[in-house]
């Protein structure tokens, strides 16, 4: 192939169709000495555009030939539409020199590959990247160095705070997706460093990935705990409480030196759908000027982290969940980059609702506003057969207590099972069990849209002075299905400087955000226990790291949920339009 785009050789490239050229294995040395590999799309050279173009940067560590085409378009469909598209390996991985260490260089070799792309023949100077998950956390920590010719991010499904959104919710590690992703990661770490051995036992583990978080303890997990690997997934667990650790690897304190415009996208069911939200939500509030704070977009949709569409676990979601998010982006882009104005006229938030499957829209997040739903009994809500009630009234006598035991030997298993599949799972199976409590509602009498945050306040005494208590959302169908919403859990380390066992104590604490309509005739669940395993790791009730607890050290506890007059134990659920 013979010829030239401005200064670019074309010499040696593929041919992608319609004039789309690719350059394999570009080199780019970093000031330390490190060199990057990266992948480059050209846009076909037409009458009207000959380039230069406006660049679009994916930086990620899974293999730039993938070009998380898991849930984008190949980057050929994005050079096809006028972008000259950059992929590139992040240190320490695919063809890219160094060492990788998750999240700790992406800042600085981000903004040294923006500098180096303004001055590439095919780079008109506009810059915009894009990419979800690990590549949506390389995107917040160049725009954090604020490089210059970076015009706009558009990161999906991940956290600006990595201790709060990513790995720890509450205190408690999110174990099924840490293990299965940092299994995931030292995979290449083994091959690179020629540890045959330990590639051997990742593999194996990967070959059963949602099976690992049963190995006890899971912190000496043989996949992870060999001295020649890198130590990040073990910092990880090691590093419980929040803290420099995590926001020198991440945004967190960073916030305001991002200048750019984001369009985020978030998913229901998404492992990191806390993180994506709260980050969207605090570069509204925090970004490092006013234009940045005005031109923060959400896309909340129904969907996993893996794929994007109308199949959720066992659930068809109807054709609006199918959203062509890769015209979307190209709007964004276009908007951004080509001075399009084709993204003004979008709403700041748009979020699918489940129950309804219909697209809203908001221009900001929904204030605190609760709708509260109050916890009765006659003292054994212990499962779905127990006579566990939520209504809008308050109790008026002080009425028996409920009583649960969490055993750390058999959890109560996360709303997706014992693999922590995600989705909206039937919990009618787990609800039989007598180690939850389970409160539900009278049919509702009109639609009830709930949008935003929901959260609990439950009054509790626990016979162990280390506890966790879970709350979980359910909608009840006019069928009897009882259908997973979304979950909160919180470790009392946590939320209680100090905390002595059989005393009353108020646990206050969210769950996950939801955008979800209840119809007429449906109900709606609440169900607390003392973990969600594998979800999240199982408390020991003892002084033991959690990392290193099994039976030896694990310890039975008793729970006791008061709802009284003294003690209103409630569900408090944020209701779309109730401040408008």
């Amino acid at each position: 192939m013979e010829g030239s785009i401005g200064l670019i050789d074309l010499t040696g490239m593929i041919d992608c169709g319609k004039g789309v050229r690719l350059e394999r294995g570009v080199r780019f040395v970093l000031q330390d000495g490190t060199a990057l590999v990266s992948d480059h799309y050209y846009p076909a050279v037409t009458a009207d555009e000959g380039g230069p173009w406006p660049t679009l940067l994916m930086r990620q560590p899974y293999g730039r030939d993938i070009a998380s085409t898991v849930v984008y378009a190949h980057p050929i469909w994005f050079a096809r539409h006028g972008y000259h598209v950059v992929l590139q390996d992040v240190r320490g991985r695919g063809d890219s020199d160094g060492e990788f260490y998750a999240f700790r260089h992406e800042g600085k070799d981000g903004a040294e590959t923006i500098a180096w792309l303004r001055q590439h023949a095919a780079c008109n100077g506009r810059i915009g990247m894009y990419g979800f998950s690990y590549q949506g956390s390389t995107q917040l920590l160049a725009a954090a160095e604020n490089p210059e010719g970076l015009q706009c991010i558009a990161p999906h499904m991940t956290a600006t705070d990595l201790y709060h959104g990513w790995f720890y919710h509450q205190g408690a590690l999110r174990l099924a997706s840490t293990l299965g992703w940092g299994i995931q990661m030292l995979r290449e770490d083994a091959r690179r460093c020629g540890l045959r051995a330990a590639s051997d036992r990742l593999e194996s583990a990967w070959s059963n990935v949602r099976t690992q978080a049963m190995h006890v303890p899971y912190g000496l997990h043989a996949a992870i705990s060999d001295p020649e690997l890198p130590g990040y997934v073990r910092d990880w667990m090691e590093h419980r409480e929040p803290g420099s650790f995590w926001s020198e690897l991440d945004v967190s304190e960073r916030l305001h030196r991002i200048q750019v415009p984001a369009l985020h996208i978030s998913g229901w069911f998404d492992t990191y759908l806390e993180g994506s939200i709260a980050g969207y939500r605090a570069m509204r509030e925090n970004a490092g000027s006013a234009f940045a704070r005005e031109h923060q977009y959400l896309l909340a949709g129904p969907w996993v982290h893996i794929p994007w569409g109308d199949r959720v676990g066992d659930q068809i979601l109807g054709p609006a969940a199918n959203l062509d998010t890769d015209t979307l982006l190209l709007r964004w882009f276009n908007h951004w980059l080509k001075d399009s104005q084709e993204y003004a006229e979008e709403p700041r938030i748009r979020h699918f609702a489940l129950g309804t499957n219909q697209w809203h829209s908001a221009q900001k997040w929904p204030a605190d506003t609760s709708y509260n739903l109050y916890l009765h009994s006659a003292g054994n809500a212990n499962a779905r057969k127990g006579d566990g009630v939520l209504h809008a009234d308050k109790p008026t006598i002080d009425e028996a207590r409920d009583v649960f035991v969490y055993d750390p030997e058999v959890p109560v298993l996360a709303p997706g099972g014992p693999l922590s599949f995600s989705g909206p799972m039937d919990q009618a199976v787990i609800e039989m069990g007598n180690n939850l409590l389970v409160y539900t509602s009278s049919p509702v009498t009109n639609a009830l849209h709930i949008f935003g945050q929901p959260r609990v306040t439950i009054y509790a005494a626990t016979s162990a002075s280390f506890a966790d208590l879970t709350a979980k959302l359910v909608r009840v169908t006019a069928n009897g299905r009882a259908e997973f919403i979304a979950i909160g859990i919180a470790r009392s380390s946590w939320l209680f400087p100090e905390y002595k066992s059989d005393a009353v104590y108020c646990w206050q604490f969210t769950l996950e955000p939801t955008s979800i309509v209840v119809a007429p005739g449906e109900q709606l669940r609440l169900e607390i226990a003392s973990s969600a395993f594998p979800l999240y790791d199982r408390n020991p009730s003892t002084d033991a790291a959690p990392q290193f607890a099994d039976n030896w050290n694990w310890r039975r506890s008793t729970q006791q949920i008061l709802h009284s007059v003294e003690f209103p134990s409630a569900l408090h659920l944020p209701i779309a339009g109730a401040n408008a």
